[in-house]
């Protein structure tokens, strides 16, 4: 039987700390002082914000990948300081597989090393595996971005390999990308929580 999600219905994802809510073209002032004021942000990232043209490019890319169903973009919303943070989604969704990838995870500079982003985290595992039903999520970074990388490993990815020479870099040249995943039965095993309990800290 095929296993279906509805995809364009809009989820929100919410604890004492963040909320995540559906992007939408709309979000672009609530963005913009990160894409003028933080263009270091994406100095790893296949998709660059910097900029308003880009910032509007970027949220345009994402939403109509919604609607094509491969993808699920989301903004962040810190409930502590009471503005948004940033954005990450669900891409490379592939329910026929119950697999997905988790990334385009970025945050400004007043969030980064908050926790926020172990609190974001926990919240699109526990969708992805207790709502979604799927199998596998991934995550791959730029094997040079030591902060992402040590990110993912924090909260309970496993290390898979090195893609060489991978993709094509926003400012050019080639990239190494690192994949890593998490499981179903891992998160139910003990990711989930060895997980709440680091955000159970922050």
């Amino acid at each position: 039987m095929h296993y279906t999600f509805d995809l364009s219905k809009d989820y929100i994802l919410e604890d004492d700390c963040v909320l995540l809510r559906p992007l939408n073209r709309d979000d672009c002032g609530n963005l913009q002082y990160f894409s003028r004021n933080e263009p270091e942000i994406w100095t790893y990232s296949s998709q660059k914000a910097a900029g308003d043209d880009n910032l509007k490019k970027y949220i345009e890319f994402a939403v109509n990948a919604r609607a094509g169903g491969t993808e699920y973009p989301f903004i962040v919303f810190d409930k502590k300081q009471q503005s948004y943070a940033g954005s990450t989604r669900y891409y490379d969704i592939q329910l026929q597989h119950l697999t997905l990838q988790l990334g385009f995870t970025w945050y400004g500079k007043a969030f980064q090393g908050t926790g926020l982003n172990k609190h974001c985290k926990f919240l699109l595992l526990q969708f992805a595996f207790e709502q979604m039903r799927m199998e596998r999520v991934e995550f791959r970074a730029d094997n040079n971005n030591a902060r992402s990388i040590a990110a993912m490993k924090s909260i309970g990815c496993t290390v898979e390999g090195v893609l060489r020479s991978h993709t094509i870099k926003a400012d050019g040249g080639r990239r190494d990308s690192i994949v890593l995943s998490i499981l179903r039965q891992e998160w139910f095993d003990h990711v989930k929580e060895s997980l709440h309990k680091k955000i159970a800290d922050v």
